[in-house]
């Protein structure tokens, strides 16, 4: 009798394969510990990846404490590494979804929920009370803020789709949200905003995307959010070393 398989088979994402590499190399004493890894650049051509898988593997890296990354300095390896995982199994259990992946998802969906929320042209309590809680952050690396802007931040954008009306969209948005709660989305994003200026445009992003849907403009709507979403992207997947 044929014996059915432990668990099924998943195609590993391309940031995984990354950060495999490198943590094999941590583990072998090709990268030692507190030496600089090479740039991001250096690691892409090295991989054959493009550079915000990188960042998505050094992210992931850092969550398992692994390395740091020093602002302007570069990525260092942690002067004590944990115990390496027993087998890829207990890694597999902890991945997280590609943060790049879903911001393409999210410019492909957001736009569009943005123009029905703003045929609703209707005021949101809620959205209010989470762009006031945004307002209140002025630093990102006090782990409070980093909290309430976490969840402002993902509630604000599930707010959207109930702005809309329509139930589906709503269960999207809660996907969606649910993703967002992923350390390594968290990472990239608390990277990303990294002083009160860059939270201050977020804020006034935020603020635009609603005026708009309660003046129930739809096309400024759809721009504001995907003009803000190329933001997030662009800066969650900034480069730290050339």
């Amino acid at each position: 009798m044929q014996e059915e398989p432990n668990q099924p088979f998943r195609a590993q994402l391309v940031y995984e394969q990354v950060a495999e590499q490198i943590r094999a190399r941590i583990y072998a004493g090709d990268y030692a510990p507190e030496s600089r890894l090479p740039s991001e650049r250096e690691l892409a051509t090295l991989f054959g990846v493009s550079r915000p898988a990188v960042r998505e593997a050094i992210g992931a890296l850092q969550n398992e404490a692994l390395v740091i990354t020093r602002r302007g300095s570069g990525t260092y390896v942690c002067k004590e590494l944990p115990g390496r995982p027993a087998d890829a199994g207990q890694l597999r259990e902890r991945t997280d979804d590609s943060p790049v992946a879903m911001l393409e998802v999210r410019l492909m969906l957001e736009p569009a929920i943005a123009r029905m929320a703003a045929r609703k042209s209707r005021r949101s309590p809620v959205a209010e009370q989470l762009l006031a809680a945004m307002a209140r952050v002025k630093d990102i690396d006090d782990p409070q803020q980093q909290l309430l802007w976490s969840e402002s931040d993902r509630l604000f954008h599930r707010e959207l789709a109930v702005m809309t009306g329509d139930g589906l969209l709503v269960r999207i948005a809660d996907q969606i949200a649910s993703s967002m709660e992923q350390p390594l989305w968290q990472r990239l994003r608390d990277d990303g905003i990294y002083d009160a200026a860059r939270i201050e445009l977020y804020v006034a992003e935020h603020r635009l995307i609603y005026e708009a849907i309660v003046d129930g403009d739809e096309q400024a709507a759809a721009f504001y959010v995907e003009q803000h979403l190329k933001r997030v992207s662009k800066d969650m997947t900034h480069l730290q070393q050339s």
